[in-house]
């Protein structure tokens, strides 16, 4: 059943990334994350648990307001979920410190969370930021 909700924890993370609403996006950080999860994700963070989650995660929405994440898969086990997730969107906001380019990018990325009684204590991430950094023509090979 506890994996049932990781799940559902997991996918209410996403669907809140894609909804645009960084205020909600917020709260629902707090509440679903332990104020001292750990992140190991290839992404700068000035800050650290649950702040920093809702710091990369609000980085992504404001460089691409229209940002969709469409989950391939989906595995559970234990206290983990992993999903692989194409990640699509538009860049119309500063994204890393560059301003917007308007291309659009495609690009996957899989994430593994591990839980502690329901919340999300710790997030692995790997995104191809090659491909995502190419089609934003930063990139040129």
């Amino acid at each position: 059943m506890q994996t049932e909700q990781n799940k559902a924890t997991f996918k209410l993370l996403h669907d809140m990334a894609s909804s645009g609403d960084t205020e909600k996006l917020a709260k629902t950080i707090h509440e679903i994350t332990r104020d001292d999860v750990v992140l190991n994700v290839p992404f700068p963070v000035s800050e650290k648990g649950a702040a920093g989650l809702v710091q990369i995660m609000t980085a992504f929405t404001a460089g691409y307001p229209d940002i969709r994440l469409d989950v391939v898969d989906m595995i559970a086990e234990g206290d983990k979920v992993a999903r692989r997730t194409v990640v699509s969107g538009t860049n119309t906001g500063p994204f890393m410190g560059r301003p917007a380019t308007g291309k659009s990018v495609r690009y996957n990325e899989i994430f593994i969370m591990r839980f502690v009684e329901g919340k999300i204590a710790e997030v692995w991430g790997v995104a191809d930021t090659l491909t995502q950094l190419i089609q934003l023509g930063v990139v040129d090979l």
